[in-house]
């Protein structure tokens, strides 16, 4: 089954050496990582630190090709920072890793959990099982989470439309404040231009 996985650190440094012992690791025989990405969020913003890639090829490269920049750019966009605020801690306290098989969104879970300070890794993995990446991790202080490829590509994919959307209405609202605002001074300088003739004329 083609995962993805994303687990959230108690220690950075714990971060940091989980991605240099996999990177080299991963192509196995119950599991590939196709993808893999070490995430730090800092001051609200999600950066990708470090990145790997296996370069294995499947039959599915078109189809799921490049979706953990996508879901980077997802988690570190409006939606993102959205369910990463006051209402996504209330929701982190709320779920536990299983939410994630009843449903609940790969953004909103792992946004929610995802607070300022924390390091992730998030992998794209071909898993025939989850003991290969699960004993990978299980030296680690970590919160282990895994969506199916497939909802979080569809997932990535709307929640785009909607950030381009919030950015299409972000970008009509600041165009008709500009011309309220413009509006407004026209007015303000005919006022100032009468009172001059009036004060000069009158």
């Amino acid at each position: 089954m083609d995962n993805v996985v994303t687990a959230i650190f108690e220690e950075e440094n714990e971060a940091y050496r989980a991605f240099s012992e996999i990177k080299p690791n991963m192509v196995g025989q119950t599991c590939i990582i196709a993808q893999l990405a070490l995430l730090k969020k800092k001051d609200g913003h999600i950066l990708m630190v470090d990145g790997a890639d296996s370069g294995v090829t499947t039959k599915d490269d078109t189809r799921l090709g490049g979706l953990i920049g996508l879901v980077v750019g997802v988690l570190g966009g409006p939606l993102g920072m959205l369910f990463g605020g006051a209402m996504g801690s209330l929701i982190g306290r709320m779920v536990d890793a299983e939410d994630a098989r009843q449903g609940i969104s790969m953004i909103e879970q792992v946004s929610s959990r995802f607070q300022d300070g924390d390091v992730a890794l998030v992998a794209l993995a071909r898993e025939n099982d989850e003991t290969m990446l699960d004993a990978m991790l299980s030296p680690y202080k970590a919160t282990v989470i895994r969506h199916d490829a497939a909802v979080v590509a569809a997932e990535v994919e709307e929640a785009m439309k909607v950030q381009e959307a919030i950015a299409a209405e972000a970008l009509q609202k600041m165009r008709e404040a500009k011309k309220a605002e413009i509006r407004e001074k026209i007015v303000q300088k005919g006022e100032e231009i009468r009172a001059e003739f009036e004060k000069r004329y009158s």
